[in-house]
């Protein structure tokens, strides 16, 4: 776990409450003394918020979106989901074919038939590109929209994640933060690529601003086990364990030093607002939901971890990022990194649940009034390599039957609010290589994302050595906002 990451959901009350104790929501006294050589991770800024806009040129001040953004770490096949190549010869279009959309002209993988039939609720971008095909470098371009990362930095140098800007920006409302993770995980199953990569949380910006992660399965009986502390716990003994944290805090006084003081209290305090606080386990009960929905959603570790996004968001939290599960499957390509088996995975456990689990959170914002005010981004860190068995330099090579890493072009898809249905942005050449009209860097999605969310792009936030830097120096992308 990174030195500024939130604990885990999943912990014991014991554990959960040590997080607490020891400040940063999961940083250990032998992480803290770390910290004490990193002491200028970021500064307690005090920023105006960004100005709120309309739709670009309106100058019509709207209500803050929320937003749900489903990131399909490893890198999903441009050519075989979003992006159908059907004239290309068969070693570069592979096994699957295009099906229409509800929109005329628009065809898409006939593995998302149930997305298909949604298009018109769909903007896909086709002509993302950036000359990454690192997976945790690429994770950094797209979840910041800065392209500032180094192999091998820390995560605390990382250039501050959607969530942790509107963190900053104090948005949101209840106990609840307001920039939550879910990032199920399957106990002694693939190993966790997702968490070594950058971009994902506050970075410089400050511990305070890390996102509360979510590990647990939801799918399982004991998902809520972690909030047991609520069920007969007397005030007196959560008074008794903030007599303990005042005790341990005392015992740490050596590490005076340490420049987060604010941020540690500040964490601390959300801790036991998390464990006091009956709407936290509220939106955290699934078993609220009817049998029937959480079927639509999927009854698997993807489609639970979107049910919840929809509920954490319903109950005031304004970004949430759903990672794609690591599967606990060992023998096949982790995530959507399809080196091998491209078309089994894609076809049998890759597609089928994203399919479902976004329609479905489609379906039920629409049903609860939600989606206008409720951006939806559903994207991966780059594409796959335009021939099936291509490697190339950098990535991880390929099969017989996979594709290898591909930054050159690849696909990103947005709905819901301010959104302009229907749309396809930009496209890829005939064999889903290179952009061939429109192409896209990820800071222009990022400008995009922050303006839909009602945030400036050239808002001006400062760095820990008090530079002035703007969000993104990229530009919003007209063509796919209403």
């Amino acid at each position: 776990m990174s030195i500024l990451q939130m604990p885990s959901v999943r912990k014991g009350r014991r554990e959960f409450l040590r997080a607490g104790s020891l400040g940063l929501f999961g940083l250990t006294l032998s992480q803290l003394v770390e910290a004490r050589e990193a002491d200028k991770l970021a500064s307690a800024m005090k920023t105006a918020p960004a100005a709120v806009t309309g739709n670009a040129g309106s100058g019509r001040k709207k209500k803050p979106r929320n937003c749900i953004l489903l990131f399909m770490w490893g890198g999903p096949a441009q050519q075989d989901t979003w992006d159908p190549k059907p004239d290309a010869p068969p070693d570069y279009r592979g096994e699957f074919r295009p099906i229409s959309t509800s929109v005329p002209g628009i065809q898409i993988c006939e593995h998302l038939p149930k997305l298909a039939q949604r298009m018109d609720q769909l903007a896909v971008i086709r002509s993302m590109t950036h000359d990454s095909v690192d997976h945790t470098h690429a994770t950094h371009y797209l979840l910041t929209g800065r392209d500032v990362a180094r192999r091998g930095q820390p995560l605390y140098e990382d250039w501050p994640g959607y969530g942790a800007i509107i963190s900053q920006l104090q948005r949101g409302r209840g106990p609840l933060p307001p920039f939550v993770s879910m990032m199920p995980e399957v106990i002694n199953g693939s190993p966790r690529f997702v968490e070594q990569s950058h971009g994902s949380g506050a970075g410089w910006l400050g511990p305070q601003y890390e996102p509360l992660r979510i590990d647990d399965d939801a799918t399982k009986a004991d998902y809520l086990s972690s909030f047991s502390l609520r069920a007969n716990l007397p005030d007196k003994r959560i008074d008794q364990r903030r007599d303990l944290l005042g005790s341990l805090n005392q015992q740490m006084q050596f590490l005076d030093q340490y420049r987060e003081g604010a941020a540690v209290t500040a964490q601390t305090e959300r801790a036991f607002q998390i464990l006091a606080d009956p709407t936290v386990r509220k939106a955290f009960d699934l078993a609220d939901e009817s049998p029937e929905l959480r079927q639509r959603y999927g009854m698997n570790m993807h489609g639970q971890s979107v049910l919840q996004a929809r509920r954490l968001v319903e109950a005031g939290v304004p970004l949430v990022t759903v990672f794609w599960p690591n599967d606990g499957i060992t023998n096949v390509s982790v995530y959507w990194d399809t080196h091998s088996r491209n078309f089994i995975d894609l076809k049998d456990r890759l597609c089928p649940v994203t399919d479902q689990a976004f329609s479905a959170l489609l379906d039920d914002l629409q049903d609860r009034g939600m989606l206008e005010d409720t951006l939806v981004v559903w994207t991966g860190e780059m594409g796959r390599t335009p021939k099936v068995g291509q490697s190339v330099v950098g990535g991880a090579g390929a099969g017989r039957d996979g594709r290898d890493h591909w930054g050159n072009v690849f696909s990103s898809v947005l709905a819901g609010g301010g959104v302009r249905g229907g749309t396809v942005y930009g496209a890829s050449d005939r064999l889903a290589a290179f952009p061939e009209s429109n192409p896209t860097p990820p800071a222009d999605l990022a400008a995009t994302i922050y303006t839909l969310l009602g945030i400036d792009p050239a808002h001006e936030i400062r760095d820990r050595l008090d530079r002035p830097l703007t969000l993104c120096d990229g530009k919003a992308i007209q063509d796919v906002m209403a």
